[in-house]
């Protein structure tokens, strides 16, 4: 990992010396080809079938036809000079069902992919589980069945004895699978019902345990760890019942996550408030807060937006938005989630996996994005400088993707993508990122 500075040194916008610039994607957002090469259904396939899930009805059919570019993308990260890259790997596209006999056609896809990164001396991140649940297993009760979890972590060993990768996320952002999926029902699988979603939530951190301890035995030198979102949440006035709101909401969207993956023990407070709506607490057995508290050697941060809410519970919004109304232009609360991590909790290397903003720019300029980025890495020098142990900042994302429920409307590129098309256009953002990694500073 990088040697980081000592605390109080003074960047002005420089960073480390083996500081990793990278950039983002995910598998069903990007590859397309979803019944091509004996790839099975995932839940997101399933939950874009049914009308009005999706904006547009879109699909993750064609995505940005990744899986049939892969060279022109492969020279696209190279002309920009990432020095790393964070993917996921489609379960349904290893085992089509979810378990045993793998699909050959889709790990060769992804050895091709990391083959050529490691030519053009990119360090791969490989995500394996990036919210595409194989279906087959939706359909013995997904995430809520203790037994994918299981299943999860002998899929990372098969994924990890095939691939050469140094650097692994086990899941990517839990709590969006929680809230969005099994919640509010917004995202795939589709469910709205609070007291399964946090025995979902259990399972989901045990998968990741497991899956540590997997890819652990597998061999030396693999470095491993989860990416979390994390949402900063302050109160919106002075009052007590802000101030409690405020810590409640942290509670669900931080330290519910945080806090037995690197503390082994779910927040007193949290667990309370989580068994007045669900059994989770029955399905929480011997040995599991060990098994998800392996220790981790990279945490994966993901920042977009703080919240800041009212004494209601209620959010409000203080600071500029653009396409996704959710997402707060604020680097500010990016410099207090790192300064946060590093003063409450074990000392791990961070990772920025996700950070970016969605707008309706370009093809070539796209001030808002700029200045989103601008802010953001000026707030990542800060921290760094005050101590906070950033080791890498992945951009979200490469390419304009399939964004979820909202379709192809919503764009986080630094590359726009005509998805008629499909010709790649590096934004305004995507010229500036290159000559930061170019001159690794701020420019």
């Amino acid at each position: 990992m990088t040697a980081l500075p000592e605390a109080g040194t003074e960047l002005s916008g420089r960073f480390p010396p083996d500081f990793i610039w990278g950039a983002g994607s995910s598998a069903y957002q990007i590859e397309g080809a979803t019944t091509e090469d004996g790839r099975g259904p995932s839940v997101w396939d399933t939950f874009c079938a049914v009308p009005g899930k999706i904006n547009d009805g879109d699909t993750g059919e064609p995505g940005a036809d990744h899986y049939h570019r892969l060279e022109e993308d492969l020279e696209l990260m190279s002309s920009l000079g990432l020095g790393g890259y964070r993917f996921s790997v489609a379960w349904p596209r290893i085992q089509p069902e979810g378990v045993g006999k793998v699909n050959q056609k889709g790990l060769d896809f992804y050895r091709r992919l990391v083959a050529g990164l490691l030519e053009r001396g990119i360090r791969p991140m490989t995500t394996l589980f990036h919210w595409d649940l194989p279906q087959a297993l939706q359909d013995i009760g997904g995430w809520e069945n203790r037994d994918v979890a299981g299943r999860f972590a002998d899929y990372a060993a098969l994924v990890a004895d095939a691939l050469d990768v140094a650097d692994w996320v086990t899941i990517n952002e839990p709590r969006t699978v929680v809230d969005a999926g099994h919640v509010l029902g917004i995202h795939a699988p589709g469910i709205a019902d609070e007291s399964r979603a946090y025995v979902v939530a259990h399972h989901l951190l045990l998968g990741h345990g497991l899956a540590v301890q997997a890819l652990r035995a597998g061999g030396p030198g693999r470095r491993v760890g989860i990416a979390l979102d994390l949402h900063p949440t302050y109160p919106a006035d002075d009052t007590p019942e802000a101030a409690a709101a405020a810590w409640r909401q942290d509670g669900a969207d931080n330290r519910l996550y945080l806090d037995p993956v690197l503390l082994g023990g779910y927040p007193a407070d949290v667990l309370e408030w989580v068994a007045e709506r669900s059994p989770v607490i029955g399905h929480i057995r011997a040995g599991d807060l060990a098994t998800i508290s392996e220790p981790i050697d990279l945490l994966g941060v993901q920042y977009y937006t703080p919240a800041f809410l009212d004494g209601e519970g209620q959010r409000i919004y203080r600071y500029p938005r653009a396409q996704a109304v959710w997402l707060e232009d604020h680097p500010e609360a990016f410099y207090d989630v790192l300064m946060r991590l590093a003063r409450d909790y074990p000392p791990v290397p961070i990772v920025v996996t996700e950070n970016g903003i969605a707008t309706d720019e370009g093809p070539d300029d796209d001030p808002v994005r700029l200045r989103y980025l601008q802010g953001h890495l000026r707030a990542l020098s800060r921290a760094i400088a005050d101590g906070a142990p950033v080791a890498g900042y992945h951009a979200w994302s490469l390419l304009d993707n399939f964004e979820w429920a909202e379709g192809y409307r919503q764009r986080f590129g630094l590359v726009h993508v005509d998805f008629a098309t499909q010709k790649r256009t590096l934004k305004a953002s995507g010229r500036w990122y290159r000559d930061v990694i170019r001159h690794n500073r701020l420019l």
